[in-house]
């Protein structure tokens, strides 16, 4: 291959990585195609070369920040000189945890249990030198803290004075809980209000007890502010619902006594359709015979059930007519319904998209691997696995609903749709695991993949509800043509994506 084409094949490659054509970036893919291409060119050994300068311990950094490029070497070895004063350093670092924890003390003495008691647990934490892991989990403490405190419980201060929530001290400072001529109470009214209160709502009449309790409060209101009527008032209002209550009895033992007739007959008559009609008109004669003796309290129930039974009466005749003529073609469409039913299972059961985010389920990514397998054994066409995991799903669930983690694995869906090439499989391997074979593509394209979907992912904003949730992803990459095996080659994206999560999650792993 000669320069030319290098030359040539690196602008296609700048073009489908979507990179502008800037000098920098046209180096570092130039020089990938040449060493692709197996032909040595001296700009593009400067790198190797410098390496070589610098001791082991550099060399192993260079290798875990994967530095590609002589500006990432640069930029590399800037960032050791600036961190070469330790003192300062130090010195900066302990002066930053002091500080924190003189604001954490300080907490400590604002009137909020929950803030106090997360400041001092910050302290504990912060003194016995803890780990990055355990910082983390006490910074997204403190961002639950924020997200869900609500100060609304000042809004009850509103009676006594203005509320100033930015200084509480001057709000409490300058309550007053005296009280006005304006906003006194005017007990005749609430008097005339309270005995109205005091008639049963069910029961016919006033008791003899609450009529003199109801008199006494009218001719004098004052007397609602004393403890003897206030205990008058406790043992009329428990007068009043025994007595709705006693009513409610008869007259639903009078409603079941009429309903248990009238189902009863019903039934019957259903057995015995024939003679339906002379059923429903006994019916209809017993209830006329009943309401000369039921009680005023069943006169609105007992017409409702007579109008039933006088609908009944008018209606029977046809309904049994109809019963019969359709009974066998209710029959057929019953049959047809379970024979339809028993079609669309079997239609889920061969569905190949994920019913929430409308990628492909497992069964199809599996159904696809091994058509990409027989490909490769027959053509030796290459294709790497790319496995994706939420990170901190559970959290997502747990803190705003499953509703919301379906929201997120949904949202997610469509950035990894997007992300892909049409010639790409990528669908839902289960839970928040997602996976994608590249077809024609080694580790190295599917690590560009990767980067590319984490980075959109952690540009996104997911909103739920109005709230914004931090979501977060972890992947690993592996090629089929380094691996035995394609359970092989799936095990170690598999692997590389749990090194992902150990090594703290939103990032790729990979073997070249």
């Amino acid at each position: 291959m000669t320069i030319k084409a290098i030359i040539k094949n690196t602008i296609k490659r700048l073009e489908s990585e979507g990179k502008v054509l800037t000098p920098d970036f046209y180096a570092e893919t130039f020089c990938k195609e040449a060493k692709k291409a197996g032909i040595k060119v001296a700009d593009c050994e400067h790198l190797e070369k410098f390496t070589k300068t610098l001791n082991k311990e550099f060399q192993k950094d260079l290798i875990s920040y994967r530095v590609q490029s002589i500006n990432e070497f640069i930029r590399f070895l800037v960032s050791k000189l600036n961190r070469t004063n330790k003192t300062q350093c130090t010195d900066f670092l302990e002066a930053q945890s002091l500080l924190v924890k003189r604001i954490l003390q300080s907490m400590q003495l604002l009137h909020n249990k929950d803030a106090s008691a997360l400041a001092k647990k910050s302290i504990d934490i912060i003194n016995t030198y803890s780990q990055a892991e355990q910082l983390n989990q006490l910074r997204q403490l403190w961002m639950d803290f924020l997200t869900t405190y609500n100060d609304s419980f000042l809004d009850k201060l509103k009676l006594f004075g203005n509320i100033d929530k930015n200084d509480l001290k001057h709000t409490i400072e300058h309550l007053s809980f005296e009280k006005k001529d304006e906003d006194s109470v005017d007990l005749s009214k609430i008097a005339s209000l309270f005995v109205t209160s005091l008639i049963p709502s069910i029961a016919l009449g006033v008791n003899e007890k609450l009529a003199i309790l109801g008199q006494k409060i009218k001719s004098n209101p004052e007397l609602l502010d004393s403890e003897e009527i206030i205990k008058e008032v406790k043992s009329a209002v428990s007068l009043r619902i025994a007595m709705d209550k006693e009513s409610v009895k008869e007259m639903l033992g009078s409603m079941d006594f009429i309903l248990d007739k009238l189902s009863l007959r019903l039934i019957d008559m259903i057995e015995k359709s024939d003679s339906s009609s002379v059923e429903i008109q006994n019916i209809k004669k017993e209830l006329e015979n009943y309401g000369a003796e039921s009680s005023k309290n069943f006169k609105v129930a007992h017409k409702k059930l007579y109008t039933i039974a006088l609908a009944l009466e008018e209606n029977s005749d046809s309904l049994n007519k109809d019963l019969k003529s359709n009974s066998q073609e209710i029959q057929k469409l019953d049959n047809k319904v379970k024979s339809l039913e028993k079609e669309l299972e079997k239609l889920k059961e061969d569905s190949k998209t994920d019913f929430l985010t409308k990628l492909y389920n497992k069964r199809a990514l599996d159904e696809f691997m091994k058509a990409q397998e027989a490909e490769f054994k027959r053509y030796n066409r290459n294709f790497a696995v790319v496995m994706f995991d939420l990170d901190f799903f559970k959290k997502v669930n747990d803190n705003y609903g499953h509703e919301a983690g379906d929201a997120v694995l949904s949202a997610f869906g469509k950035i990894l749709k997007s992300e892909s090439r049409s010639v790409d499989i990528v669908g839902r391997f289960g839970g928040e695991e997602f996976l994608a074979i590249l077809s024609e593509t080694d580790t190295k394209g599917g690590v560009i993949f990767a980067e590319k979907v984490r980075k959109h992912v952690q540009k996104s904003r997911f909103m739920y509800k109005g709230k914004r949730i931090n979501v977060t992803i972890s992947s690993g990459v592996a090629e089929r043509a380094k691996h035995v095996s394609l359970s092989a080659a799936l095990n170690s994206a598999d692997e590389y994506l749990y090194i992902a999560k150990k090594s703290g999650r939103n990032r790729v792993g990979y073997k070249i």
